[in-house]
């Protein structure tokens, strides 16, 4: 158990997870914890296995093998209905024929609350998802944003202890998603509970999270919170899906004290640090952000190393210019420069003197 995770107590802990349907292998031997009041993104391309986990911690999915836990019990061969989880789909899956207040008041309904207990609940949480009022309008009534609040609504008011989102705002357009975000954010700040969210957007991972798994090919690649993820990516698939990474090939030249290392990439030598003893000779590839290759004429520290270089590409991105360039031994850097006020014309053909920084580079594990 991680040391961040351990300091509370697990709300839902997957060990060893495999599920298979038929010869596809959606989930390779997935273990995963997830503290109580984590706000946790699964994040990771299509057909990853993240939408899989997330029914199986649901109840709608059984694994092939593997042990479940939510607030430190076993829940496998459990209901959804038996489980401290609701989940909150994709599509929503709200019924069109009832009121808002029908559609929120269904779960409780179903178990068979009284009138008043009923009342009371959905008037409480319509007022948490701000949708006082609403109650006899019907869901074809409603906007976009309007049905997520009645779906939000209609899955907390059963009191979760784990909220779970299939990707619910993927529909909506972008100025609402950016709205959404804020209302998620507020409701895990005032509830306290836990948040699993799936999502296959980098971006909104970044935003929402405390902590994120990302996945590829039915394995979690690499947990952290959003800065660990990524400031330093562990393996080259994380490096290039999340935000955008020089990735260099090179070989250890030498290895310093406190594990740097000096490493030898078309030429040009760049000093790193590794999470692992490497010996010289050891093949090693490197992640180096676009926003993290400078100018030389930045302020770089000590350990910058400044490589003379011809601009091949050039590209305005609004908030910065994104240039390709190419050292006279064959390393090519993409940098994205925003202090655009000194960077001189950065024109295609032009000489720059690139830097780059040991503290600004990782070294991947695979």
């Amino acid at each position: 158990m991680s040391e961040a995770t351990s300091a509370r107590r697990a709300a839902v802990e997957a060990r060893r997870v495999t599920k298979r349907f038929g010869e596809v292998l959606a989930l390779d031997d997935v273990s995963l914890e997830i503290g109580e009041g984590d706000f946790f993104a699964l994040l990771g391309p299509s057909g990853c296995g993240k939408t899989t986990l997330l029914r199986i911690m649901g109840g709608f999915e059984n694994p092939s093998s593997g042990e479940l836990m939510i607030g430190g019990r076993s829940v496998l061969g459990q209901p959804p209905y038996l489980r401290p989880t609701n989940m909150i789909f994709q599509h929503l899956a709200l019924f069109p024929h009832m009121s808002v207040f029908e559609n929120i008041a269904f779960g409780l309904k179903m178990r068979r609350e009284t009138p008043g207990r009923i009342r009371a609940k959905v008037e409480e949480v319509l007022a948490l998802v701000r949708l006082q009022g609403f109650e006899s309008r019907s869901i074809d009534q409603l906007s976009g944003g309007q049905k997520q609040r009645v779906a939000m609504a209609r899955a907390l008011v059963n009191g979760p202890s784990v909220l779970l989102l299939d990707e619910p705002l993927g529909a909506l357009d972008l100025q609402l998603r950016l709205q959404m975000h804020d209302e998620l954010r507020r409701l895990h700040r005032d509830l306290g509970s836990t948040f699993i969210f799936v999502t296959h957007d980098q971006a909104e991972a970044i935003t929402l999270a405390n902590r994120i798994a990302v996945m590829n090919a039915g394995r979690v690649l690499q947990v952290g919170t959003p800065e660990e993820i990524y400031n330093a990516p562990q393996t080259r698939f994380v490096a290039q899906f999340i935000g955008q990474s020089n990735l260099i090939e090179g070989r250890v030249v030498e290895a310093l004290p406190q594990r740097r290392l000096v490493v030898e990439c078309a030429g040009v030598r760049l000093r790193c640090r590794s999470s692992a003893d490497m010996k010289p000779g050891a093949p090693v590839t490197l992640s180096l952000r676009y926003e993290r290759v400078g100018l030389a004429n930045a302020r770089g520290g000590a350990d910058a190393v400044a490589i003379p270089s011809l601009i091949a590409e050039r590209t305005f991105l609004g908030s910065a210019v994104r240039i390709t360039a190419r050292s006279a031994s064959g390393l090519t850097l993409v940098a994205d420069i925003a202090d655009l006020e000194h960077a001189g014309p950065l024109s295609v053909g032009s000489p720059v003197e690139l830097q780059v920084s040991e503290r600004s580079i990782t070294v991947l594990q695979d």
